[in-house]
């Protein structure tokens, strides 16, 4: 590991606004910003670009990124700290362990922007709006909360409206190019260091914006196993 990783290891450790696997969390997040205001994450938030940016927009809402990637989260603590970002914080900790940190409907709104694809049929499962993750919102999720997904990746694009088609999934919004919107709302114009890598040289940014049901049937997820063994672009 390099020198610079090990002293950004060692630095975010003091950092007020990063908490690291920490202990004793659910329903506690409201006393952590010392304010009753709506919580929204950002999952896989690497440099934390957007839930910055998130954070500068919405001042009376609290919002906290989430990665595992502590030399990432580095980068995001120290600007939010330098800018004074009271409602701004980070965990680090794996996706799949959120019920862990989070009560029930303790969250109002869950970001997921720019995620790696996990293109290969093998890893359908790691792909953030996988069914089985968005069982795992359900558990920290207030009842009617939005998700949203931004991505560069048109496979991860039409996964995403697969899943919602078979589940039964309310699709709010369903933008195939932003950069076609004539006047996109202020938190869709963020950009993130990986949107501007363009790594699936799409040149279009996809958003999609959905509630979930009451119901994700376990009994579909055979149906969309074969779906995916079947289907090229998936």
């Amino acid at each position: 590991m390099g020198h610079k990783k090990l002293l950004r290891f060692e630095e975010i450790k003091t950092f007020p606004n990063v908490l690291q696997y920490p202990q004793g969390m659910r329903g506690e997040w409201n006393r952590f910003f010392q304010n009753s205001n709506p919580i929204t994450l950002e999952l896989a938030c690497g440099k934390g670009e957007y839930v910055l940016g998130l954070g500068r927009l919405y001042p009376n809402r609290n919002f906290i990124g989430v990665d595992l990637k502590g030399n990432r989260i580095w980068v995001g603590a120290r600007k939010s700290l330098d800018e004074g970002l009271q409602n701004v914080a980070f965990l680090r900790t794996q996706i799949d362990m959120l019920a862990g940190y989070f009560a029930p409907e303790e969250v109002n709104e869950i970001w997921i922007t720019f995620p790696d694809p996990q293109l290969r049929k093998s890893r359908a499962r790691k792909r953030l709006t996988h069914p089985r993750f968005l069982r795992l919102y359900q558990q920290v999720l207030k009842r009617g909360g939005l998700i949203h997904l931004k991505t560069d990746s048109p496979d991860l694009y039409r996964f995403t409206k697969l899943v919602a088609d078979l589940y039964g999934i309310t699709l709010l919004e369903d933008i195939e190019d932003l950069s076609l919107v004539p006047q996109p709302r202020e938190e869709l114009k963020i950009t993130t260091h990986y949107e501007m890598l363009d790594i699936a040289q799409s040149n279009r940014v996809h958003y999609l914006q959905f509630r979930l049901p009451d119901d994700i049937p376990n009994e579909k997820d055979e149906i969309l196993k074969q779906m995916i063994r079947e289907e090229p672009i998936i």
